[in-house]
């Protein structure tokens, strides 16, 4: 290659340089570095030139050219020459020191190329450097510079040169009066001071073993004193940074004197530099290097300076460290260093100063102190030991500071002194019970709040921390298990302490179990000595009471009966046999359980069982009583957690039951009576089981007690001396008569049965009776709880004993008073529900209600519960406090409604027959009609409940006529409609039960099952979704069970009710009406046949107003009846409704459809009227516009929608399908004739949003639908046919899916329907033409039409459109003409000459706008060429081939991508020709080049071409590349490709080269930028595969000047290639 060539490339890339494309600069740089490597000196010099040319370059060009020769140099020195070497260097120099002023970009880049020759040219270097490095004259900043990026980049060829360097330095120092030489000088005595202490490290690979530290002494020293005298006071920051960081590393290069004279002067230096600047990282390190240096050499004057020190670095380690700020943490580390080298030389002044400024309360001050605490307790530990108790005294005043931060701080101090021993020591303890203290600590943010402080450290981190800390206490310190053991249970007791016990308990259970398993004495705790532990009573009320809510308190259920079991011998030696059996299954039960799945209820059964199984076992009176005792002094303890402390008076009660010391009792229920704080409802319900659990072993005294408290001074509004209740006011002795009712209440349930009965006038009612006048809210609950559970206690004792209870009356009449009081609007207390619950406990006791008792009771209950608002309603509140939480009152409501189930079936129980069911039904009847939802669900609800409990209790004695039956059913059977599931369900549930009881009451057995009432729960199912065809079936099934189930008498009821439910408030159940209605009237509907006039007159008003469409479908059905008698006047009536019709009108239609004799009659009347009538007219369009537009005549529009509406209805398969042929085709070319084709306007209705070819579109397919043509349908379906036909751009290539679909799955139909199709091609109609050509030329895609013998029509058809004057149809002809080769490739030649000269005449078309024509007879003739014989094309190859070469860089790519496919379908005729192989070498470079085609279709194109023209290339290896890497589904990765294939060309076709390149340089100037691109790339690799023989057949200087022309495109990815292609002169 001409090394002009490389000059003028390398040059275009030194231009290029710096392109404004960051990716164009990147690959310029390569190729330049590509260039470089191969010819360095060449390359360089010509850098050299261009900077030496260019004086005025810009500074960020000279920058970029600079940076490509440092690069070439680092990768290729050892092959640049001695000379070059030398110039190099001089150019760096020269370009460094050219400007005075300080440029730093250029003067780097120029510096950074003498750094990168230094690395193996150093003398060279240093030559050059000194010789800009004179005494006496203040060097270049940069010439400093680079003399100190040396020394660190070459220290041992750096080193031996220091010397000198520092004698010529020296001098120059006090010259330099601009900061930034002072700034340079300073980083190069740094630089070179680490680099001359890392040399004497590592003497023993150092080139010179004799270099000594004092052979830099003195000049160190000198330069010391200018820059600590005189140059670190400068006001410039970053100076005095870097001067401070040159001064720390000189100081271990100072001797010894000169640095002990300079500690005053230069500590307090360093210091004060704290204050002046912002970093401190550096000062820091400057410091640490100082007092390294100082204490190394057994400096005697720095304790001088030490206060001053310690305080300055104090301040520093207090400072915050942001971990997210890497020089804060790197700075901490330092400072902390500091404090470890003065604590190895001053321990005892260190550790003063540490604990004296712990007393300083400012919170950063003792975080800085604990952490430097922390880091001495770990790093210097033998210096530490004397200073144990001395460091334990002081870090109590820390303890008690409130700030978390500190606390943390606090937290890991003494994780340290508990590894290194502290805390066995006297005081240690202290520091135990401050991590306890924060275990325990409550939450700072609710859940979803977040600090909005970063460094905070909120009570869940702080507590996190202490318990991590505890068990690492616990599980890594050994000797602190006799500290923890047992002294951790202290903590277990006091409330302050309960959120620290899940931890707690871990540790002390890991204690416990290393002390037991090693046998240990102190395993078992002697409790008596041990004064400050609790007493075991209150460890195991503690632990019982955890163990009961188990997931309290951080969960600590599980840990807490964990380590109840591993206390049991410590607590009472009897319990650890038991305890074993019994705790690990309750463990068991935790660990699978959560929250949520805890049935509280069973698991407080186990817990109380597990105490009653626990006294019994340890047997022992006196510890008993001592357990009641102390249970009841710990109460106050839960008084924060009510729930808690109302489970502890039942365990008081459980533990009563075991005491036998009658005084003991008396005590302990007078003290609970007494402390109990009774304005807590959650207490009062606690107290009273509590005494009533205490009533089973004690009655007697129970009751004494309770009669002696009720007369009490508790109970006198008087103030009074003797008042042991104190400062009670008047509401609050209702609220201690409320706990009184609730006891006697218990007592009665919990009392043993035998005894309690005659006590319950006498004792009990006498008691309470008084306060039921009372308005007291809590009374009355409290009244009608009580009086609930005295009800169940009489019946449990009723089993056994009768009893006539004459208060019931009484009771119950009070009871219904509370309810009538409650407000109706809403529902704020228990008490409607605790009332139903009550009356239900007492209606089965002796005696009977009377009817009129019996009804007023069922009346206020049912009312007062249905009436109420649903239970999400919120009522406008009065007092804030009547709010209630939306959980209690979706519970409430819960509650209520079951409670009044119970009590409507409690009811029943005493009357079960049709009348007593009646008199309970009453009452809910109204209610199933409501307009509200949750009325009518819970009416529903409630009668589906009482008629299952019915069936469960019905004993038929002897034949009983159901009479209520056909009323029930009729109101009951359209609910299954309801638009509420849940209301559908109960209904069907209902229907269910009522049809059972009739069985019974027809004699059936108990256990006798009827298939066709079973069959409901299935229909149930399927109620849950009630589509329109789910609930038509549904209702219709359900229909047919009940009427054969209904006796006949029954009937009339049922209908009546039924016509009812039309007009019922939902309209889901008027469907349902009408449905069932429809049913019965089918088997019943002949003696009707007269009202049908006004049955019609009735439907019509009806459909009007009926919006669901079931019932529409229903009344459609009745009206098809009609219908069908009077046909004509029906059609003549629809045909003239107006356009479009409305819903009614599609539904008479619609119902013509299911007679299939009528259905025959009126399509072919249809078809015959739309076949003669004109299917628009023309009319003008507005003034402004011109033109005109094409309108849809009414009639042929009326016909096609009535037509449609027909063939919806599923009956009119049968006719539509015996008139198919006719039927399509009609359709076919009336949607032709409807495209583009707007609705006529009427002036009553605006007729214009009906689509007029939509309508033909939708008749079509539901044509299609109704001939099971279900594949077609699919296939039409998913390509989105339908709406491609009813639009004018699109219509052909619907017609064209039309077609195609037919002709895959329907092709036994197409004989009909082509002859039915063929009169039209010569229509009026110009749409019509269009329709039926695209139709007919897509049949001739498939083989089918051969077939069935179809071929030669339809061709003489394609032919003759050939001339057709509408230019659309000349396309879809000549498309037809071409698919004949995919369709019936066999018949090709049998039609060559005909096929031949239409696609050639195609190619010439004039009258082609869009060259429509001319893409279809390129795609055809390609089509048709692989089925050809040689002997018909033969001749025309060559000419063929001529024509389509100018379309090959056709700008319109459907062309270009045809031609390239006719071009490869052309190669087969032309293999072995020679005339042909020339022309596949003159479009090769076109074709490989459109391989980066923008248009994916032209890529696949050009793939296809060249692997089929492989084989007329003429060289194998071609050929196989071809066929293995172009494959349309693979990818291809391009530049590889090209790459390959240009070496092929070379070796294959080397008297091609100056043809090939040429024509690629052609394609320099293409439109594409992806051709432009590909085309610079082709001439790249041409390049970098060409041997040299060979360059002599490429016009280079054309190659050149084209690469450097397309280094300048505006397209970047163009500039890139072209960049890339440089790279490769070489």
């Amino acid at each position: 290659m001409d090394e002009t060539d490389v000059e003028q490339v390398t040059l275009a890339l030194l231009d290029a340089a710096i392109d404004k494309d960051s990716k164009v600069q990147e690959q310029v740089r390569k190729s330049m570095l590509t260039l470089g490597k191969q010819q360095p000196d060449r390359v360089l010099a010509m850098c050299q030139d261009y900077l030496l040319k260019h004086p005025k370059l810009v500074v960020s060009h000279r920058v970029v050219i600079l940076q490509t020769i440092e690069l070439i140099a680092g990768c290729s020195i050892e092959e640049i020459s001695s000379p070059r070497i030398k110039s190099i260097i001089s150019l760096a120099s020269e370009e460094m020191t050219r400007s005075k002023e300080v440029i730093p970009d250029w003067q780097q880049a120029a510096s950074n190329i003498l750094v990168a020759v230094g690395n193996k040219h150093i003398n060279d270097i240093m030559e050059e450097i000194l010789s800009k490095f004179q005494p006496g004259v203040l060097p270049h900043f940069f010439v400093v510079q680079t003399l100190a990026n040396l020394s660190d980049s070459n220290v041992y060829g750096m080193v031996p040169f220091l010397n000198a360097i520092l004698g010529t330095m020296l001098p120059m120092l006090s010259m330099a009066k601009q900061d930034n030489m002072k700034w340079v000088f300073s980083s190069a005595l740094c630089h070179f001071s680490d680099s001359i202490l890392e040399y004497l490290a590592n003497l023993d690979k150092a080139p010179d073993p004799t270099v000594r530290k004092d052979t830099f002494s003195t000049e160190i020293c000198a330069a010391f004193d200018i820059l600590f005298n005189n140059w670190l006071q400068s006001r410039e920051s970053k100076l005095r940074l870097t001067v401070a960081e040159a001064v720390g590393s000189m100081c271990h290069l100072m001797s010894s004197d000169k640095l002990e004279e300079q500690i005053p002067k230069l500590i307090p230096a360093i210091l004060s530099l704290y204050k002046k600047n912002n970093e401190h990282y550096i000062i820091s390190k400057s410091l640490c290097q100082v007092l390294d240096a100082s204490l190394s050499m057994g400096s005697r004057i720095l304790e001088t300076q030490l206060d001053n020190l310690l305080i300055v670095l104090h301040q520093q380690v207090s400072a915050p460290v942001d971990y997210n700020n890497p020089p804060t943490v790197k700075n901490h580390n330092e400072v902390l260093r500091c404090f470890s080298l003065l604590a190895n030389s001053f321990p005892d002044r260190l550790v003063m100063f540490v604990l004296q400024k712990l007393e300083n309360s400012n919170e950063r001050s003792r975080m800085g102190s604990l952490s430097v605490l922390r880091h001495l307790i770990n790093s210097t530990t033998s210096t530490m030991e004397s200073k144990k108790l001395l460091i334990l005294a002081s870090i109590r005043q820390p303890m008690a500071d409130q700030s978390n931060k500190v606390k943390k701080c606090v937290v890991q101090v003494i994780s340290a002194m508990a590894h290194h021993g502290y805390l066995e020591l006297e005081g240690g303890e202290l520091l135990v019970r401050f991590i306890v203290q924060h275990c325990a600590l409550p939450d700072t943010y609710q859940r979803g709040d977040r600090p909005t402080d970063p460094e905070e450290v909120t009570n869940e981190a702080l507590r996190t921390i202490c318990d991590n800390t505890l068990h690492l206490l616990t599980t890594t310190v050994g000797r602190l298990a006799d500290v923890l053991w047992p002294k951790l249970l202290y903590y277990l007791t006091p409330p302050q302490y309960s959120n620290a016990t899940t931890p707690l308990c871990k540790s002390l259970i890991v204690l416990g179990n290393k002390k037991k398993n090693n046998q240990e004495p102190s395993f078992n705790i002697d409790f008596k000595q041990e004064v400050n532990l609790p007493s075991p009573q209150t460890l195991m009320v503690r632990l019982l009471m955890n163990g009961a809510f188990p997931f309290s308190s951080r969960g600590h259920g599980m840990p807490s009966l964990a380590l109840l079991q591993i206390l049991s011998a410590s607590i009472h030696p009897k319990t650890e046999s038991l305890w074993e059996k019994e705790i690990p299954p309750l463990l068991a039960i935790l660990e699978e359980t959560t929250t949520q799945s805890l049935n509280k209820k069973h698991w407080d059964e186990k817990m109380l069982k597990l105490l009653s199984k626990t006294l019994a076992t340890i047997d022992d009176d006196k510890w008993v009583c001592q357990l009641a005792a102390e249970a009841t002094r710990y109460l106050p303890t839960y008084n924060l957690a009510l729930e808690e402390k109302s489970f502890l008076y039942r365990c008081i009660g459980v533990t009563l039951q075991q005491c036998f010391n009658k005084e003991v009792v008396k005590k302990q229920l007078q003290e609970i009576l007494l402390t109990a704080r009774h304005n807590d409802a959650v207490e009062r319900e606690g107290v009273a089981m509590g005494i009533g659990l205490c009533a089973n072993s004690h009655l007697e005294g129970t009751l004494a007690k309770l009669d002696e408290f009720g007369k009490s001074d508790a109970f006198k509004k008087s103030p009074s001396i003797f008042n042991l209740l104190k400062d009670r006011n008047d509401v609050e002795v209702e609220k201690v008569k409320s706990t009184l009712i609730l006891c006697y209440g218990q007592v009665a349930l919990n009392a043993p049965p035998e005894k309690i009965l005659n006590r319950i006038d006498q004792d009990i009612l006498r008691c309470i009776s008084k306060h039921f006048n009372t308005k007291d809210l809590t009374m009355k609950l409290s009244l009608i709880q009580s009086v609930g559970l005295i009800a169940k206690a009489i019946s449990e004792c009723v089993k056994k004993q009768g009893y006539i209870f004459t208060r019931k009356q009484e009771l119950i009449n009070v009871m219904l008073d509370f309810i009538k009081a409650e407000p109706a609007d809403s529902m704020r207390t228990p008490v409607r529900h605790l009332v139903m619950n009550t009356c239900a406990n007492l209606l089965p006791l002796d005696p009977a209600l009377t009817e009129n008792e019996s009804f007023d009771l069922l009346k206020v209950c049912v009312n007062s519960v249905l009436s109420l608002p649903p239970e999400t309603h919120t009522p406008e509140k009065t007092k804030e406090e009547d709010i209630v939480d939306p959980k209690q009152r979706k519970a409430l409501y819960k509650d209520t409604l079951a409670a009044l189930q119970e009590l409507l079936k409690s009811v029943l129980a005493r009357d079960p027959t049709p009348d007593g069911l009646q008199s309970v039904f009453k009452h809910i009847e109204s209610w199933l009609n409501s307009g509200q939802d949750y009325e009518r669900e819970r009416a529903v609800t409630a009668t589906a409940h009482i008629l299952a409990y019915y069936l469960d209790i019905l004993t038929v004695k002897n034949m009983v006529s159901f009479h209520n039956l056909g009323a029930l059913l009729g109101r009951l059977s359209p609910r299954c409609s309801d638009p509420h599931p849940a209301v559908r369900a109960a209904a069907m549930d209902c229907i269910y039960s009522l049809l059972y009881i009739q069985l019974r009451y027809e004699g059936f057995a108990l256990d006798y099952k009827d298939e066709a009432v079973d069959s409901l729960l299935l229909l149930k199912d399927k109620l849950e979704n009630p589509d329109y065809s789910v609930l038509y079936k549904t209702c219709s099934d359900l229909t047919k069970v009940m009427s054969k189930r209904l006796p006949q008498q029954q009937l009339t009821t049922l209908v009546f009710m039924l016509f009812e439910g039309l007009v019922d408030s939902q309209t889901n159940c008027c469907r349902a009406s009408s449905v069932i209605l429809n049913t019965l009237l089918k088997n019943r509907g002949g003696g009707l046949q007269e009202l049908v006039p006004e049955m019609l007159e009735v439907l019509h008003v009806r459909l009007q107003s009926i919006t669901e469409e079931q019932v529409r479908v229903a009344v459609g059905q009745t009206v098809l009846i009609l219908a069908s008698q009077h046909l004509q006047t029906v059609i003549n009536t629809l045909v003239n409704q107006p356009l479009p019709y409305d819903s009614w009108t599609c539904e008479m239609w619609m119902a013509l459809g299911a007679d299939p004799i009528v259905a025959n009659q009126i399509i072919e009347m249809v078809m015959e009227k739309i076949l003669i009538m004109a299917p628009y007219v023309e009319m003008k369009g507005p003034m402004l516009r011109g033109g005109t537009t094409k309108v849809a005549t009414n009639q042929s529009l009326a016909m096609t929608c009535g037509l449609k509406e027909l063939l919806l209805n599923g009956q009119s398969q049968e006719p539509a399908v015996s008139q198919f042929p006719q039927l399509f085709s009609c359709l076919t070319v009336r949607l032709g004739a409807s495209v583009g084709v707007s609705a006529p306007k009427d002036s009553a209705k605006h007729t214009a949003s009906l689509h007029v070819a939509g309508v033909a579109a939708d008749a079509l397919r539901i044509l299609l639908a109704r001939a099971q043509l279900d594949e077609v349908m699919k296939r039409l379906d998913e390509d989105n046919a339908w709406d491609a036909m009813r639009e004018l751009n699109t219509h052909i290539t619907g017609i064209t899916l039309l077609a195609r679909a037919m002709a895959k799955h329907a092709g036994p139909r197409l004989p009909a329907i082509v002859e039915c199709l063929c009169p039209s091609l010569n229509n009026i109609y110009e749409c019509q033409r269009v329709t039926v050509t695209a139709f007919f030329s897509e049949l001739l895609n498939h083989h089918v039409v051969t077939e069935l013998m179809l071929i030669d029509v339809l061709m003489n058809n394609m032919m003759e459109r050939i001339s057709d004057p509408c230019c659309a149809v000349r396309m879809l002809s000549v498309r037809g003409l071409g698919n004949i080769a995919i369709g019936s490739p066999e018949k090709v030649n049998k039609y060559a000459k005909e096929l031949l000269a239409a696609m050639s005449s195609g190619m010439e078309e004039k009258d082609d706008p869009g060259k429509l024509i001319t893409l279809e007879a390129m795609s055809g003739l390609s089509k048709v060429l692989l089925h050809l014989d040689k002997k018909n094309v033969h001749l025309l190859v060559v000419y063929i081939f001529m024509k389509i070469k100018p379309f090959l860089e056709s700008e319109n790519d459907e062309i270009r991508c045809a031609s390239i496919h006719l071009m490869g379908n052309l190669s087969k005729f032309g293999s072995g020709e020679p005339v042909f192989k020339d022309q596949i070498h003159n479009v090769l470079v076109s074709l490989l080049l459109h391989l980066v085609d923008p248009n994916p279709q032209v890529v696949k194109a050009c793939k296809y071409a060249m692997r089929v023209c492989a084989p007329v290339v003429g060289s194998e290896q071609i050929t196989t590349m071809f066929q293995n890497h172009l494959h349309d589904d693979k990818s291809l990765h391009y530049g590889e490709f090209i790459n390959d294939l240009t070496k092929h060309l070379i070796q294959d076709f080397p008297g091609m080269l100056n043809f090939y390149h040429i024509s690629v340089i052609q394609f320099f100037k293409s439109n594409w930028p992806e051709v432009r691109a590909g085309a610079a790339m082709f001439i790249g690799f041409l390049l970098g595969n060409l041997p040299e023989e060979h360059f002599s057949h490429l016009n280079m200087g054309t190659i050149t000047k084209g690469l450097v022309m397309l280094l300048q495109d505006p397209d970047p990815a163009v500039r890139v290639k072209a960049a890339e292609a440089m790279g490769h002169f070489h």
